[in-house]
């Protein structure tokens, strides 16, 4: 028979995460009631990331901001239990001013869109995308390093997304507003 945490031990659970000390340049995250702990990224993450940031910078028809592992907290239920994530990059209009006197942890109001570029370890993608969407983030975008293509989840609904939109690098995936402009893949080649 499986365990089945109690309510009590979810909380539990929480505050231990809250409190938890990483090793130095670890990161941890707790996604549907599992501590996620993932080690410093490689050099081609940071590129691929690096990339990204510099177009929705350099090309979004309204000035952005860009916050580098930023941790979010999202709503629980539904597929997410007490979720607390750390998005690869979190991007707000710079009017906002949303990571200026930000805690740590801090809701998704205001958030325009998460990124991720995957990993040399798997993680579930899956479940973050359901907390992104249960947490009303309009927009996730996903560069896969693994199967080489770029996915735009859109329309958040409960706990998923109502649509996606994927390219293989090296092809252009336009971007909605408040962004408004067509992603160019080519580099992740």
């Amino acid at each position: 028979m499986a365990y089945e945490p109690t309510a009590t031990d979810q909380q539990t659970l929480l505050d231990f995460f809250l409190g938890m000390d990483n090793p130095h340049g670890f990161r941890a995250e707790f996604i549907e009631g599992e501590i996620v702990v993932s080690p410093p990224t490689d050099g081609d993450h940071e590129d691929y990331l690096s990339t990204l940031v510099r177009q929705l910078i350099r090309s979004s028809a309204t000035e952005m901001d860009v916050s580098g592992n930023k941790g979010l907290v999202l709503p629980s239920g539904g597929r997410c239990t007490r979720n607390h994530v750390i998005p690869d990059a979190t991007v707000a209009p710079r009017r906002l001013r949303r990571f200026r006197g930000a805690e740590p942890w801090m809701p998704p109001d205001g958030i325009a869109l998460v990124a991720e570029v995957t990993g040399t370890k798997p993680k579930n993608r899956i479940a973050e995308r359901h907390c992104y969407a249960r947490g009303a983030l309009p927009l996730y975008l996903l560069v896969d390093r693994e199967t080489s293509m770029v996915t735009l989840f859109s329309e958040p609904e409960g706990d998923d997304y109502r649509e996606s939109h994927s390219v293989a690098f090296g092809k252009p995936l336009p971007l909605p507003a408040p962004f408004s402009f067509t992603l160019e893949t080519g580099d992740f080649l």
